[in-house]
């Protein structure tokens, strides 16, 4: 997974940092997951540049939410939701793997954006909560934006989002999801009873 602590962006040193690491790992030999933000132009340079490595690439492109207002208070200077989407429909095209993140969703219902980016996606569909929610030194203007968040996760909710998805083919959910509504332990004990 490339990069793994920060994002490929659109600043001359980072990008071409970036790149160098990436001509690197392909030219090894190395299957590579590319996880990012994704900057529409970052993704055509990708493309331009490494096209002769397309069978060792693979994409995975985190979007978050299908309202530009939520992206831009959680997810500062990152590109909106239709350039990530004009990323994820552009690399599809050019016949790239490609997956998703939704890690974490920040939309009450998620399966607007599953629904959205499943076409586009030819392998999973990760889904993830937050992880932790700030509940101190929050102003009066990003209240709302806490509350909201807390409601995405509250228990019921996260049972109606589970059973919503769980049969959707792509849909993957990760461990902060599946231990809050008991599914890793069920699944443990379903295993150890069938042996």
């Amino acid at each position: 997974m490339f990069p793994s602590s920060h994002d490929i962006l659109n600043i001359p040193q980072i990008r071409e940092a970036c790149f160098r690491v990436l001509a690197k790992l392909l030219e090894s030999g190395n299957q590579v997951l590319v996880t990012t933000k994704p900057r529409f132009s970052v993704i055509q340079d990708i493309d331009h540049l490494f096209l002769r490595h397309k069978e060792l690439l693979q994409f995975r492109f985190t979007i978050t939410s299908v309202e530009d207002r939520l992206l831009s208070f959680w997810e500062p200077n990152a590109p909106l939701f239709r350039e990530r989407m004009s990323s994820l429909r552009f690399a599809f095209a050019k016949g790239y793997r490609t997956s998703v993140s939704i890690e974490p969703f920040l939309d009450y219902d998620p399966s607007l954006l599953v629904n959205a980016v499943a076409p586009y996606s030819t392998e999973s569909i990760w889904i993830r909560k937050m992880n932790y929610i700030q509940r101190r030194n929050i102003t009066k203007e990003e209240f709302p934006f806490y509350e909201e968040i807390r409601r995405n996760y509250e228990l019921i909710h996260l049972r109606e989002t589970h059973a919503k998805l769980e049969h959707f083919p792509k849909v993957r959910f990760k461990d902060s999801i599946r231990i809050k509504l008991g599914l890793t332990q069920r699944a443990l004990m379903l295993g150890s009873s069938l042996q």
